[in-house]
């Protein structure tokens, strides 16, 4: 066999990045992060490819750890013979990306061909572990995941009687550590990860920053079986391994501390995972300036932690704001959509706290009162409208506390238009005699026409609102 040799890039740290995770940071920042994807996109083009066995190609394969301790892809650092076995070009990448497995399914058989027959005949050595290393996750990137499950425990069962002081294996452990995380096998994550961590402590010491890489994907795993308060120490050793090599103020920090500030906020900790927050958006502050795209990404994590109304408002209005000043993002990107329904939503509940504060508690509370929360719900309603359409359900909830504030406000001619669209939207979502909408709405728009005087057509809706009441007097008491 002859041609070049297509392989998957094994290009894997001990994390898996999260969508916020891959938001925050630049397209740069997240080559020393990334994981692979699993493909299944259609195929789109077609290309002849020759297979090459394994062993012709052992020369010119390389992964390197950067100097923070991120495994990369092509790097020149002190680690760049870690990987010396097979070539990667971007023709791979490109064939994965654009879904033409076909092709890539045959070049990932071959292979495991080869290596399968040398595993059959007894040899299980770092070589054999390197090939699986690499055929792995080319499976995973074209979604077969569960052959990548056992190529992973042909893997296990090679690194096993392999000894600590292996060349490469530390490298291989990691690797396997996020492959099999991603395939939610969290306990047999844990154990490669601890290995590699041991391996590499011995190797290089326990301050050195080749640790943060395994340490961090040992975090991830940790946190995701239930036990926090060690996730949050992995995850707090490995800031402290940065800040002592790079600097309190290094953007390697970022990484560490939104995973952290992410792990705080979901165990209720929300005063600590401000601070991280506020770290991050500092660091990158200092780095980039106010108006850098970056800085839009972290007011928006910052904002959701923040207690104080006003501030995260503000935050969640600004963010976006500089994210398209700067150009880092095009105005209808997914993400700015998310922050912009983000905003929506707190400014919903905000406006329907205020409405129901002053129900309660008067007009004359403190900063509570039915001209602010018409002002949050316009906006909210505004910005929903411009995210989902005029007729998208979701878009009556804020439109009905609109309409319900504006009343307090004696406006009874908008009211009426706000809770009529609300009717006019519910019917078209769920049908003129459901439930939702005789409960939910008509009671609430025959009680503000008789306000208005507006007897006939009161009348009409609640005729409609009888009948609705005979048909479901099973299922809601009247």
């Amino acid at each position: 066999m002859k041609g070049s040799c297509l392989l998957p890039t094994p290009s894997f740290t001990g994390i898996r990045t999260s969508k916020e995770l891959q938001h925050m940071l630049s397209p740069c920042e997240l080559k020393s992060i990334t994981c692979f994807s699993v493909c299944n996109q259609k195929q789109k083009y077609n290309q002849k490819l020759d297979i090459i066995p394994i062993r012709t190609v052992c020369v010119q394969f390389c992964i390197s750890r950067s100097s923070v301790g991120f495994v990369e892809f092509g790097g020149t650092g002190r680690h760049s013979d870690a990987y010396s076995g097979f070539s990667a070009p971007n023709d791979y990448q490109r064939m994965i990306s654009m879904g033409n497995k076909n092709d890539a399914i045959d070049l990932l058989t071959a292979n495991y061909e080869v290596v399968k027959e040398r595993l059959n005949a007894g040899t299980k050595g770092t070589e054999e572990a390197v090939t699986l290393d690499i055929i792995a996750p080319g499976y995973m990137a074209v979604g077969d995941l569960k052959f990548a499950g056992s190529l992973l425990n042909m893997k296990k069962e090679v690194v096993d009687n392999l000894k600590d002081d292996a060349p490469r294996l530390d490298s291989i452990l990691m690797h396997m550590g996020s492959m099999y995380a991603t395939l939610s096998k969290f306990e047999k994550s844990l154990d490669v990860y601890e290995r590699a961590v041991y391996i590499m402590e011995r190797t290089y010491g326990k301050d050195s920053t080749f640790l943060v890489t395994p340490c961090l994907g040992m975090a991830k795993v940790i946190g995701s079986i239930g036990k926090a308060t060690k996730a949050i120490e992995t995850y707090q050793r490995v800031i402290t391994l940065l800040e002592s090599s790079r600097g309190a103020n290094s953007k390697d920090l970022v990484v560490p501390l939104l995973s952290l500030a992410n792990l705080l906020l979901k165990e209720r900790r929300a005063n600590d995972a401000e601070t991280h927050f506020t770290r991050i958006l500092n660091i990158y502050t200092e780095l980039y300036g106010q108006n850098d795209g970056k800085i839009g990404m972290a007011m928006s994590s910052l904002a959701r932690v923040k207690c104080a109304q006003d501030e995260a408002i503000q935050l969640f209005k600004r963010a976006p704001q500089v994210m398209k000043d700067s150009n880092y993002l095009s105005p209808d990107d997914s993400i700015m959509e998310k922050m912009r329904v983000d905003l929506a939503e707190l400014l919903h509940t905000v406006g329907r706290s205020l409405w129901i504060t002053e129900r309660y508690k008067g007009k004359q509370h403190p900063s509570q009162n039915y001209a602010d929360a018409e002002n949050l719900l316009r906006r909210s309603l505004q910005i929903m409208i411009k995210q989902k359409g005029t007729d998208d359900q979701s878009i009556s909830f804020p439109m009905l506390y609109l309409a319900v504030s504006l009343y307090h406000l004696k406006k009874d001619e908008d009211a009426e238009k706000f809770a009529l669209e609300v009717l006019r939207i519910r019917e078209k979502a769920f049908g003129k005699d459901s439930l939702p909408v005789g409960f939910g709405y008509l009671k609430k728009i025959v009680y503000y026409l008789d306000k208005l005087g507006k007897k006939d057509e009161k009348l009409t809706l609640q005729r409609r609102l009888s009948v609705l009441s005979k048909k479901y007097k099973q299922t809601i008491n009247y």
